[in-house]
């Protein structure tokens, strides 16, 4: 047995409910809670749903008064959480609720920090910086992606140094999650790809990551099984319930997997793209995905082919060299048909605009976790293939 799987590892996870009309259950939770003045934390996009004015018609009736706060950007930002804080004190909630993607449950978090801890949030940024547990935080996620409704991670933009930053503490897992496939139905496709190939980069990046554990393989093995039987069948105009139910379970997978192993190379940079350029995260990881599967390979090419394994490729037999090219092919296949550029435009790149990427890059917590230690230069490289003028 290998010497890593007989360390000390940590597991943490929030109550979990997963099925069509999970969501439903709100008002159940509600009562558990002993809510009476609960913060909806959500997308002004989605509040036109049916879906979305039925779940908070289930809401109304458990509660004196009920709050919304939308005023939230697709990369969230310091001041959008520290805005929603104030809102929270002021109001004198007891309860968040967080409805939408990532964006919205890490806005969720951010703001359930500063109201319980003080200060700004960035003052938290980094490991374990989180002293006080925030108040009850319920998490509805409308993509198949994030899993910030069950992950230790909360991603929030520094808006004055552009950069995004990554707070990870066992206090911004949710309380609950509720995780219904019910509000994927009506996701753009776009969107839906884009989140799915970053769950899918959560599922591989915990799997190679250096803090990888026997229960953290488990479910990102499964989640990379699971994404890549319906990820093409996710984005068809006849896409059916039961391919999203596959795809958030796949997706769920991938949190429990990355919220308790941290992630690697392709996060770290695609944090810093998205943060810099105002990128959407799951494009970023998208397309730097294969360039980092490229690199990393030969540090621990057995577990690139249990990967290769679930990602259905018949491997056995076959040399490290052309498993590699395998992989890339799956991986880039996969993104030419979710119609996901291999690059990304951006007027009038500088050499200090590419630096500066580097830089944030290389300081961003999910680094260390990679499975090798990337150069300046690694970086530098592979950013300049990625990002085009």
């Amino acid at each position: 047995m290998p010497k890593t799987l007989l360390e000390l590892r940590k597991f943490v996870i929030p109550e979990i409910i997963i099925g069509v009309d999970a969501r439903l259950l709100i008002g159940r939770y509600i009562s558990h809670f002993n809510a009476k003045k609960p913060m909806i934390v959500t997308d002004k996009a989605l509040q036109n749903f049916e879906w979305f004015r039925d779940t908070i018609d289930l809401i109304r009736p458990h509660v004196k008064k009920l709050f919304f706060f939308d005023d939230i950007t697709p990369n969230p930002k310091d001041h959008e959480a520290m805005r929603g804080a104030d809102l929270f004190l002021s109001l004198s909630c007891d309860l968040i609720i967080a409805i939408g993607g990532g964006s919205a449950i890490d806005c969720a978090k951010c703001i359930s920090i500063v109201a319980s801890n003080g200060g700004n949030i960035l003052d938290y940024e980094g490991v374990d910086e989180v002293r006080m547990p925030g108040p009850p935080l319920i998490g509805i996620p409308t993509t198949a992606g994030s899993s910030a409704d069950v992950s230790q991670f909360a991603i929030i933009k520094d808006s004055a140094a552009h950069i995004k930053r990554a707070i990870i503490s066992k206090k911004v897992v949710p309380d609950l999650a509720l995780i219904d496939p019910i509000p994927l139905m009506s996701m753009d496709r776009y969107l839906t790809a884009c989140t799915a190939m970053d769950a899918l980069t959560h599922a591989i990046e915990a799997y190679v990551s250096s803090t990888h554990s026997a229960l953290t393989d488990v479910h990102a093995l499964e989640s990379i099984r699971l994404i890549n039987q319906v990820i093409e069948k996710s984005v068809m105009p006849q896409r059916s319930i039961e391919t999203m139910y596959e795809l958030m379970l796949g997706s769920l997978q991938a949190g429990l997997a990355f919220s308790n192993a941290s992630l690697g190379a392709v996060h770290a940079m695609s944090h810093s793209m998205g943060g810099l350029l105002d990128l959407p995260h799951g494009e970023c990881n998208s397309i730097l995905l294969e360039h980092i599967i490229r690199i990393n390979f030969e540090t621990v090419p057995d577990r690139y082919r249990d990967i290769a394994r679930q990602l259905g490729l018949s491997v056995d037999n076959v040399s490290d060299t052309l498993l590699l090219e395998m992989i890339i092919n799956r991986i880039v296949s996969m993104r030419k048909n979710l119609t996901i550029p291999a690059h990304i435009k951006v007027e009038n790149l500088k050499e200090s605009t590419v630096a500066y990427l580097v830089e944030n890059a290389l300081n961003d917590p999910c680094m260390v976790t990679n499975p090798r230690i990337l150069t300046k230069e690694e970086v530098r490289i592979i950013y300049g293939r990625v990002l085009q003028t």
